[in-house]
């Protein structure tokens, strides 16, 4: 279907690739990945036509048509979103435009003879309509804009009233409409939320035409393709499967190698202390001739370079109190759009939460009001007991001084941390060796945003909150994200479009839907099992008839009954056993505060000449202070163990809901 026959490319000094040659088959779902700067979306430029090839060639298979989605595609248009995309077929715009003229002949021809040719053509072109799906085109669009995330009421809208994201999605539904032999996807994942990316692996799973696309998301990756072509300079590495047994063919073959170069070096070394030891003598001349000769024409065995990263401790943040931040009856709106009523919620010291829900539900609204940083017209943002937040959007890597090396960057968000202790950290980060003296102007944005956590974590407030944090990270940098975050030991509230980010790190997850926020206690996956067994319910509902309501959340078998009514007993019970416990946590967090605030006072009040003036004030002031700071350490011996308690009646609870199953 597609052929690539030596292709190379290369911009001024810096060679992308050399040699590329591969075949993609009729049916093949291959993904394209490497490094963010390696010349992907150069490849698919050259494959479109868009960009020529130094040397080299491209063929497909004659009559095969291409479809291409790059990155931030717009439309430009007069017609409605519906319009746009079932009239995007060029073939059948076509045979409609010739069935409509022949149409008009018809009804203006009054010879019979030439009544019955124009209806011949008419009858084939129809069948021919018909059977490419000409009459179902309005129907097939709808499918694919609703699995696309639009809603009925976008499709009577103009495409230019969407943002650039959306865009995107309109110009991917065109290209899914048109239903080309070949795919060209250029990291179409972008800009769609997580059941929108569900829903276009059901459909690329089920495509019959040829799929080459570029993905930094591991999980899109593993559920897609069935192919993979990996750039890494200098070579280029082709495996069957997916990403996950890439993955491992790469550490086997890479283990392989390593034993490997460790054999030669070891032979190498074994000849050169032969040549050193009788480089003058005359009876071995020859023999040492011979191995010299012979040392000269040895390849070297290339082991490629590790990309794993360097391991590294993080500082521990300070402990916060047990409630980490708690919204009650937060209202929010912009203008006429009310996004939130009423919400109220809370995280707990150690909870790992991303946030999800389809794009525009509310997502960075939520973050931001909890993050401090977005007012709201109604209720109350409470943060607990010492907490110190720290927010990351996107505009936080323009705070970047672009006249600072990476090393000055951090360096000042860590004064007083030595230098190797900050190239440690900055290798772990991806920037190893002399790369930490580059300016921070000439970094990608993937750079950028590498650096940017890094300054984030390296003085880690105890509570972090991070808005889509993987943009233009590619997946080893994404890794190192998923490896920090897993070892932070703070409070964590997240939006990701990533599954494997929120896979590996969430302990809740929060579903943004229609103003209201859920909480699900557990991981990405029984999140999703949640989602699929609630699915399965409302169907089993609907279909027993008027007499349940549809929007029963019973379950339908008498087991999921008893076991909902079982779950529900166990929360029953540790809510009257942990009730008390989180009660009296509260009152000392509070009678902390308060002895601390008066301990620093009488520090203050110490702290001036004038206060030893008067004998008695100093005594009272004395025994005072000395009083307060023993409270502060009984208060401080009786929080621990409180927070121990409770951590102990989880525990208990949780042991006895594994025991349901």
């Amino acid at each position: 279907m597609l052929n690539i026959c030596g292709i190379s490319k290369s911009y001024g000094t810096r060679r992308l690739f050399s040699g590329v040659t591969f075949t993609v088959g009729s049916s093949d779902h291959v993904a394209l990945i490497g490094a963010n700067g390696t010349g992907k979306t150069t490849l698919f430029d050259i494959i479109a036509g868009r960009t020529p090839a130094d040397s080299g060639a491209v063929s497909t298979a004659r009559g095969a048509t291409i479809g291409y989605l790059r990155q931030e595609e717009y439309i430009s248009c007069g017609r409605t979103l519906l319009e746009e995309v079932s009239s995007s077929c060029g073939t059948l715009t076509a045979l409609a435009d010739k069935i409509r003229r022949l149409q008009e002949e018809l009804a203006t021809e009054k010879d019979a003879e030439a009544s019955a040719v124009l209806l011949k053509k008419l009858g084939e072109l129809e069948h021919l309509y018909d059977a490419r799906g000409g009459y179902d085109s309005s129907h097939r669009a709808k499918i694919i804009l609703a699995g696309l995330g639009f809603s009925e009421e976008d499709f009577n809208r103009s495409p230019l009233e969407f943002s650039g994201g959306w865009q995107t999605r309109i110009h991917l539904g065109k290209l899914l409409f048109i239903n080309p032999d070949i795919l060209l996807l250029d990291e179409p994942t972008n800009y769609l939320d997580l059941e929108t990316q569900r829903w276009f692996e059901s459909y690329l799973k089920q495509y019959r035409g040829a799929v080459l696309f570029t993905s930094h998301d591991r999980v899109f990756i593993n559920n897609t393709a069935d192919k993979i072509i990996a750039i890494e300079p200098p070579e280029i590495i082709f495996h069957h499967g997916d990403y996950d047994s890439y993955v491992e063919a790469r550490k086997k073959e890479e283990g392989i190698l390593q034993t490997t170069a460790r054999r030669q070096e070891e032979s190498i070394n074994r000849q050169m202390r032969f040549v050193e030891r009788f480089r003058y003598k005359a009876t071995k001349a020859r023999q040492v001739q011979s191995r010299i000769k012979l040392l000269q024409k040895i390849e070297r065995v290339h082991v490629p370079r590790a990309g794993k990263k360097i391991h590294f401790n993080f500082p521990e943040p300070a402990r916060s109190g047990r409630v980490v931040i708690e919204l009650k009856d937060v209202s929010k709106a912009y203008e006429a759009h009310r996004v939130y009523q009423g919400l109220s919620l809370s995280l707990e010291r150690g909870d790992k939460a991303a946030i999800v829900g389809a794009n525009g539900a509310g997502k960075s609204t939520l973050l931001r009001i909890m993050a401090g940083v977005l007012p709201f017209e109604s209720g109350t943002r409470a943060l607990g007991h010492n907490v110190e937040t720290a927010y990351f959007a996107q505009h936080y890597i323009e705070t970047l001084n672009p006249d600072f090396t990476i090393l000055e960057e951090l360096r000042k968000a860590a004064p007083d941390e030595p230098e190797q202790k900050l190239r440690g950290l900055l290798g772990s980060f991806l920037f190893p060796g002399d790369d930490i003296l580059k300016k921070i102007d000439v970094l990608s944005g993937g750079e950028k945003t590498r650096l940017a956590l890094c300054k984030m974590l390296v003085r880690p407030a105890n509570f972090i909150l991070l808005d889509e944090p993987t943009n233009h990270l590619d997946i080893p940098s994404r890794e190192i994200l998923a490896d920090a975050l897993n070892e932070y030991n703070g409070t964590l509230c997240l939006i990701t479009h990533d599954r494997s980010l929120i896979a590996d790190t969430a302990s809740k997850i929060i579903e943004v839907n229609r103003g209201e926020a859920r909480v699900f206690s557990g991981g990405y996956e029984e999140y999703l099992s949640y989602k699929e067994a609630a699915k399965e319910e409302e169907g089993e509902t609907l279909a027993a008839g008027p007499a349940t309501a549809p929007h029963s959340t019973a379950f339908s078998t008498p087991s999921r009954r008893e076991l909902k009514v079982k779950e529900g007993e166990l929360r029953n019970a540790l809510y009257r056993e942990i009730t008390p416990v989180n009660s009296r946590i509260e009152e000392v967090e509070a009678q902390t505060d308060t002895v601390t605030g008066r301990i620093k006072e009488l520090e203050v009040l110490m702290a001036d000449p004038g206060h030893y003036n008067d004998g008695g004030n100093v005594v009272a002031a004395n025994v005072e202070y000395r009083e307060l700071k023993d409270r502060l350490t009984a208060l401080t011996a009786e929080w621990e163990d409180l927070l121990e308690r409770a951590e102990a009646v989880k525990e208990k609870y949780r042991l006895a809901r594994e025991e349901l199953g």
